[in-house]
């Protein structure tokens, strides 16, 4: 039996398509099933859940459905204010409701546009109305790097 490779998101598809340039998709390189946290919940609670997981963005539900999205940064930020109490104030007054949402077919290359754009650090990849992954900075240069390396004429590691 053959040892099973390790294969770095986005491989798989650069194989497929050869030397050609790939339609790259958000399936091949989001972190699936990211965890979530509910509007009510204190910021103290969302800076444990990221500390635990080592992650930056949090999408933020109210019964069950996306209302939202809190980042390492927009925690750090409301809680420079004045009078807040992180053990006391609420996920949903920290939040960013300008959430892009994308679907996993979706490519590479327009939601990295769209991202850049919209100065967002992260899309929340739905399908059928369920949060199925989300797609960071992280992620996209990751998807970079996949495509850098998958280019003839560059180097690989």
């Amino acid at each position: 039996m053959e040892p099973i490779k390790k294969v770095q998101p986005g491989q798989a598809a650069l194989r497929r398509h050869g030397s050609r340039r790939p339609v790259l998709s958000i399936r091949e390189f989001m972190t699936p099933m990211p965890h979530t946290i509910a509007a009510e919940r204190t910021l103290s609670d969302a800076h444990r859940l990221m500390r635990e997981h080592d992650i930056r963005h949090l999408p933020v539900l109210e019964g069950g459905r996306l209302v939202g999205m809190v980042s390492q940064r927009d925690l750090h930020l409301i809680e420079t204010l004045r009078d807040v109490d992180p053990l006391e104030v609420q996920v949903e007054e920290a939040m960013t409701q300008d959430v892009l949402e994308v679907d996993p077919a979706a490519s590479v290359a327009r939601v990295a546009r769209t991202m850049a754009e919209r100065k967002l650090g992260s899309a929340v990849v739905t399908h059928g109305g369920e949060i199925v992954g989300i797609f960071s900075t992280i992620d996209a240069l990751y998807a970079l790097a996949a495509m850098a390396n998958g280019t003839p004429g560059s180097s690989t590691e």
